[in-house]
Parts: C-alpha cells; structure tokens; sequence
C-alpha cells in the first residue's frame, strides 16, 4: 500500500468512515466522537493584545493551510478574547455550542484562568501557544490543558543570570498586579537573590492606572542599579513616567520581559527618538530556536509578510499537535485525542511536518513531532521540558537584536 493511500485510511479512521462502512452502529454512526475534527481559536481580536493577534492566528492559518493540503481534515471555528474574561468566557460559551474538540487559546495566562475550568470540565482539548504563567504546571485541569511555551518559571532565571553576568547588584522589579506579572516576579527576584543580588524592591502595578507616579517614587527610593519592567500594554506610559524621574534607560540599566517586546514600541514613548530603548535589554522565548524547524521563519515570512513572529511558532505548533493526535487515535473524541497529546511529541521517529509526521502515523509508526518552536517533549503536565529564550538589546533605531539564545530544562 502506498504511503498516500495509508495516509487516508488514517484520515478516513479519524472520520469514522471506516467503522460506518463495518456496520458499527444502525445509524452508520462511529463511536469514536462525532465524526468531525472541529477546532476553535480564542485570541484577543480586540483588546490591549489585539497589536499582536495577527502572529497568533496567521500561524494557524498557515498550518491549516499546509495540513489540508496534505490530506489532513478539520473545521477551524475563529472567536475573540479580548484581554478580558467575560469575552472569552462568551465566545468559550459559543465554541462548547458548536459542538468544538479542541481550543487553541487563549493568549494570555490572565484570560486562560477565567476560562481553563470551563474548557476543561467540559471535555475540550485546551492549547496554547503563549500562556506563560507558572500557575499551569500543576494546574487541576483533568489532563485536558497542554501549552507549547514554556513557563515564566524558567525565563525568570535566565533573566537573573542575565542581570548578574552584567555585573548588577541591586535590582528593583516593577510588574502588572496579574498572574503573569506577580508570577515572573517571584521567580525572578528568587533567582536574583540566589545569584547574590539584592532586590530592594517589588513593586505591582495596575495596568489600567492613568498615573504610575507613586509606585515609580517607589523604585526610586530603593537606589537600585538595575530595574525590570514585567508589563504589556502599560509599560510606554510606565516608560514615559521614569524617564520623566530621571529613571529612564539613559540613567539606569533598565531590563525587560516578551509582554513588554510584544507590545511596546519607541514612537509610543517619544515618537521623535527611535534611540529611547536604547540598551534596554530583555528575555523572551525564542522565535527561531536552534532545535526547532529550520524553514519556518522564511515560510511564515512569505505567507505573512510583515507580521511579528513572537509566539507564531508555539501557535503553529499547537494546531499541528492536536491534528496529529487526533490521526494517531484515529478519532476526533476529545478523550482520544488527550491520550496521543504527549506521545506524539515524545519518543518514535522525529518528524518535523504535519505530511511527514501523519505518513509516519499511516505506516504505523510512533512519532516525534518536533516543529517550529523546537522540540516540544510534552511532560506529564502539558508542557515542554524544557524553555530556550533569546537575549536581546534594543538598539539606536529601536529594533531589538538577538545577542545569545539560552535553553533550560523544565524541573
């Protein structure tokens, strides 16, 4: 049997077209789900995140895309998140309706919590390709909750290590009053301390404060030689209001997270000089990691041109996951499917594309599907074991260069 014809007997299986055909049940109905792979996103199309939704969904686009053109079949169900729990809680509402398997989503560890009990309790796959908040790890989610991207439990060292070998002896840590923020926070300022670095101060904030002048008054009187900015959204008017106290990057090393990188541009802070980031350095997971997929960045280039990679490769890894487990059960039934999650990703013959994996599937195969953010490695709690994290500086045009790429184990 040739390997296209193996590859769509694997996807008939998964349609139930195979058990109708034996006479199963009197209706011709399969018993392994309904019949169709239904999947919905729930990404923040509106909201303080809606700068960067074209590089969450574009992504999936692109894998739908490259999956059905290699034989795979499913119905993709977009929905909204905002950056609040009642949209996403109303669009999760809408997707349980439509009957959904899986949903990728949401982006944030914020918005993730006001609906990972729903999505789980009702029997839905749940990925995700950028919550980072270490909350998850052990999170009571029944098996059903599964991120591509690592957790802030390991960026937070690598950032501690990256202040200290700068030499940095007192670090203030300013941060968003959320999961996220309280979070990286804590890992980060423990990291510090057992580095030997002092943290005199940490300081939350309320993302939608019209004024940070006190808590930046806090961060001044600690005399810190360094300062961290865990934000989104919020950190240009933060960045705006330390500069104004003589606390900007020109007076103090300043250092920063992926939610500020993602959502914060120079012209925000003063549109008349690209060079106010100028030094600032920071952490985020990486867009091209040394062991992920080596022709995604340029196939993601030409399919979205333009568009900012930060997560797309986690996304994109997310969609081609799910689909692959749902072959390797031969079923759309989301139990199935959670079963296969980590034993696609683990283990058996490493394969780096939906058509290469699902022809290693057809033949019988056990994979290892290692994408475009790296080798994914699911552990016994739904995540990758292990995080790789880029270092980057902003330059005098305020553009951000990777300086070094780091890779630590989840433990």
């Amino acid at each position: 049997m040739s390997k296209s014809w193996m590859r769509i007997l694997a996807i008939l299986l998964v349609f139930g077209v195979v058990a109708a055909a034996c006479g199963d049940d009197d209706d011709g109905a399969s018993d392994e789900g309904d019949g169709e792979l239904k999947i919905g996103y729930v990404l923040p199309q509106t909201g303080g995140l809606a700068g960067i939704v074209d590089a969450l969904v574009k992504p999936l686009e692109m894998a739908e895309e490259e999956i059905k053109a290699a034989g795979g079949s499913f119905t993709m169900i977009p929905g909204d998140s905002g950056t609040d729990g009642d949209i996403a809680s109303a669009t999760v509402d809408q997707l349980i309706n439509d009957g959904v398997d899986v949903i990728i989503g949401p982006a944030a560890t914020g918005v993730t919590l006001s609906v990972i009990d729903k999505v789980t309790s009702s029997g839905i796959v749940e990925c995700s390709g950028s919550t980072t908040g270490a909350v998850f790890s052990d999170y009571a989610d029944d098996g059903y909750y599964f991120r591509t991207s690592p957790p802030d439990s390991i960026q937070g060292p690598v950032l501690a290590d990256v202040i200290t070998d700068d030499g940095r002896s007192s670090v203030a840590i300013i941060h968003r009053n959320d999961e996220y923020g309280v979070g990286f926070a804590s890992f980060l300022a423990g990291a510090l301390e057992a580095n030997g670095v002092a943290v005199p101060a940490v300081v939350p904030i309320d993302e939608n404060a019209t004024s940070y002048d006190a808590e930046i008054g806090q961060v001044a009187q600690a005399g810190a030689d360094a300062v961290v900015l865990i934000t989104f959204g919020e950190g240009a008017a933060l960045m705006q209001g330390m500069i104004e106290a003589d606390l900007g990057p020109a007076d103090i090393a300043t250092y920063v997270t992926d939610g500020f990188k993602d959502e914060v541009t120079w012209d925000e802070v003063d549109p008349d000089n690209p060079a106010v980031f100028d030094g600032i350095r920071g952490t985020a997971p990486s867009i091209a990691p040394p062991d992920g997929e080596a022709t995604f960045p340029e196939r993601f280039a030409a399919f979205a041109p333009g568009v900012p990679t930060i997560f797309s490769a986690f996304f994109y890894d997310c969609l081609n996951i799910v689909v692959l487990a749902s072959e390797q059960a031969g079923s759309d039934d989301p139990a199935k499917i959670v079963e296969n999650m980590q034993s696609v990703t683990v283990g058996g013959t490493t394969c780096t594309s939906y058509a290469e994996c699902s022809d290693l599937i057809a033949e019988g195969e056990d994979i290892d599907y290692a994408g475009a953010s790296g080798s994914v490695d699911f552990n016994d709690n739904g995540e990758p074991t292990s995080g790789t994290y880029d270092i980057y500086q902003y330059d005098a045009e305020g553009a951000t260069q990777v300086q070094d790429t780091v890779t630590l184990l989840n433990e």
